[in-house]
């Protein structure tokens, strides 16, 4: 596994003429890139640059709309429903979070609901924008059915990550951002490319036994719940996932559970939906709407410093503060670079070449 290292212009100019190629407007292909570009920075590989492809082949299978009037149908003073047109989810969340935002300034919080999306990227970037205004952000999603609940050998859940970020003062937002599956279908992905197995617990085969062929879901099998099985507690993981694809899609009138549409483009979507498109929910909470935001940014960095401080089993290791790996990443890749794995690499110029656009090597 080699990696080739690129800087953050030559991606995001690369991603831009992507976005372009596929008939988006420059405000939303330099959004679009933006979020994706962002997760690359924070380390999160599996939803940058490498998703690309993906958006693309939805896109060619109309699956995707470049252009989408993306709107609020229907709304109170702190909350609203959000119609993303079926328009890029690296588009529509951000929209919708804005209304969230928005909301909040006026009232104290707002909160909103998506339907007629589709991948959204990485949760953390959304609530990050509330957090940039002295706000709790909140994001969240449902996905493709990949994750068997608990007991179960059937498909009927996404990953459905949630994010909560919270602003801090002379460190870093705490940034709470996980799929609520053992581990996000793109671990899997990376696994695959490397050509490496994969921890017990986080798939099971299409009989129910546990696996560590990062390529189980080819096979039939599924995903499991953040947990792995009833011993260790996957009923809280499946119960955390439950709630996302309620609040993100029953809510909404979204798509939910085995009858959300498949991210890839070679499998159809459910022939008979029960809504539309994937579902996303936002939350922003002022921090003033329950003390002064100092107070409260002075406060949490104390409480990140404890942390910190906390005794550990090892010395040689330290407790790690949620969004703290992420931060450092995105501190190291503006200087240095990013890295792509080249299998990525070679997939982009591929796709440079079938669009017409000038890749990236």
């Amino acid at each position: 596994m080699n990696f080739i290292t690129f800087t953050e212009a030559k991606l995001r100019s690369f991603t831009y003429s992507i976005f372009k190629k596929m008939g988006c407007s420059h405000e939303h292909a330099t959004l679009a890139t933006d979020v994706l570009i962002r997760s690359d920075l924070r380390g999160i590989d599996s939803h940058g640059v490498a998703r690309l492809s993906g958006y693309v082949r939805l896109w060619e299978k109309k699956r995707i709309n470049a252009t989408p009037n993306i709107k609020v149908v229907y709304e109170t003073p702190t909350t609203a429903t959000v119609d993303g047109d079926g328009g890029l989810g690296l588009v529509v969340a951000p929209f919708a979070m804005k209304v969230a935002i928005e909301k909040a300034e006026k009232f104290g919080s707002g909160w909103v609901a998506v339907k007629n999306s589709n991948h959204f990227g990485i949760a953390g970037y959304h609530a990050l924008l509330a957090v940039e205004k002295d706000m709790i952000g909140i994001s969240m999603t449902n996905a493709s059915p990949l994750v068997a609940p608990t007991y179960a050998n059937e498909r009927l859940l996404g990953t459905n990550p949630m994010c909560y970020a919270f602003p801090a003062g002379k460190y870093p937002p705490v940034v709470v951002d996980m799929a609520t599956a053992a581990a996000a279908n793109g671990k899997l992905e990376i696994a695959q490319r490397a050509n490496k197995e994969i921890p017990d617990g986080w798939v099971q085969d299409n009989e129910g036994n546990s696996s560590t062929n990062p390529n189980e879901l080819k096979n039939g099998g599924s995903l499991l719940p953040l947990g792995s099985d009833k011993d260790h507690g996957s009923h809280k993981g499946y119960g955390l996932s439950a709630t996302v694809d309620i609040l993100s899609a029953v809510l909404s009138g979204a798509n939910y559970g085995p009858w959300v549409p498949p991210f890839v483009a070679f499998l159809e979507p459910n022939a008979n939906p029960v809504g539309e498109g994937i579902g996303h929910f936002f939350g922003a909470m002022r921090v003033d709407g329950f003390r002064p935001a100092d107070d409260f940014k002075n406060h949490l960095d104390n409480w990140i410093e404890r942390f910190k401080s906390a005794k550990t089993i090892n010395p040689s290791q330290k407790v790690i503060i949620p969004g703290e790996p992420e931060a450092e990443a995105e501190v190291e890749r503006k200087v240095n670079g990013i890295p792509i794995i080249d299998v990525v690499v070679n997939d982009l110029n591929e796709l440079a070449i079938k669009l017409g656009v000038e890749g990236l090597s």
